[in-house]
């Protein structure tokens, strides 16, 4: 089964909540009028797109619909389709242009941090880079095992200290390893404590300056993993990192087990950060580059193929 497939398969419940109810909306519908638009809303907002979100881009189809002239249902949809993937906008590849390149890897505990570290090794080891792996996360009971586990199943080196250590001593091993062996990416777990941001932002700062002292001029990723499950609490959360790090890009997770998967439009709406990898399974291949046009078709059409 290929990706789109299993993306399709993922993104069940979101398109049951409200994109598989496009079509009967629209075909209950006569003509297209202010009736329809008001029903296709609500729909976008049960779907946990976020009120405003979903009247941005009902507006957005409202002018269009004048503008083009639209009077058929399936020009409707056409029409909404393409304003979802202007709103989501296109993902962007990691910049990656140094060797090594640096990945920082975000977020609170338990949206899938360290599976998604494992898999996002897993696919730059497919395109043939070698991966080094920081387990700086040393404050969570287990979470060096955890990664030590990922990191075997990707086949990538891990760079670990004893629980409980200095994540910033990790780093420093990290990027000492990266450069003598050669890694074309060293990918950076954290501490995914939000309780105290002070000490998160600390913690990061010092971190930052391990990697601005030993790897000087790479290119930086900071990426926050969110797990859609959590709908619009989503956006919430993120805005709290964004006060602790500057982050590049979005890893989000669990897609296949909600149906808020609508909170991915309000997420890059309200944060303006692209989305860079989706995770839609537990297998390796269930994480993948984002790409719009492949959401959007998969969130509507279950007979579509990419």
């Amino acid at each position: 089964m290929g990706f789109f497939d299993k993306l399709k398969n993922g993104l069940t419940k979101t398109k049951n909540a409200f994109f598989g109810q496009v079509n009967d909306v629209l075909k209950s519908f006569r003509r297209v009028d202010e009736d329809l638009l008001e029903e296709l809303e609500e729909l976008l907002i049960c779907a946990d797109m976020g009120a405003e979100t979903a009247m941005s881009v009902v507006d957005e189809l409202r002018e269009k619909i004048k503008e083009e002239k639209i009077t058929e249902a399936d020009e409707v949809k056409d029409a909404l389709k393409g304003i979802l993937r202007d709103h989501i906008g296109e993902g962007e590849d990691l910049r990656l242009e140094t060797t090594p390149s640096v990945i920082l890897v975000i977020g609170v505990n338990g949206v899938g941090k360290t599976t998604s570290i494992g898999k996002i090794a897993s696919h730059l080891k497919s395109e043939g880079k070698k991966v080094i792996v920081a387990a700086a996360d040393t404050f969570r009971a287990a979470a060096i095992d955890q990664l030590a586990v990922w990191c075997d199943r990707a086949g990538v080196d891990l760079i670990r200290q004893n629980e409980g250590g200095d994540p910033a001593a990790v780093v420093f091993d990290a990027a000492g390893a990266a450069k003598k062996r050669g890694a074309d990416v060293l990918i950076i777990d954290t501490a995914g404590r939000l309780h105290n941001k002070k000490n998160l932002m600390d913690e990061l700062a010092k971190i930052d300056r391990v990697i601005s002292r030993e790897l000087p001029g790479v290119s930086r990723e900071t990426l926050l993993v969110l797990d859609s499950t959590t709908g619009q609490n989503a956006v919430i959360q993120a805005k709290e990192f964004m006060h602790a790090a500057e982050i590049t890009g979005l890893i989000l997770t669990k897609l296949d087990g909600t149906a808020k998967g609508g909170a991915v439009f309000s997420i890059k709406k309200m944060l303006g950060i692209p989305v860079k990898f989706i995770g839609v399974g537990e297998q390796m291949e269930d994480m993948q580059p984002f790409d719009s046009t492949m959401f959007v078709d998969a969130l509507f059409d279950g007979d579509e193929e990419n």
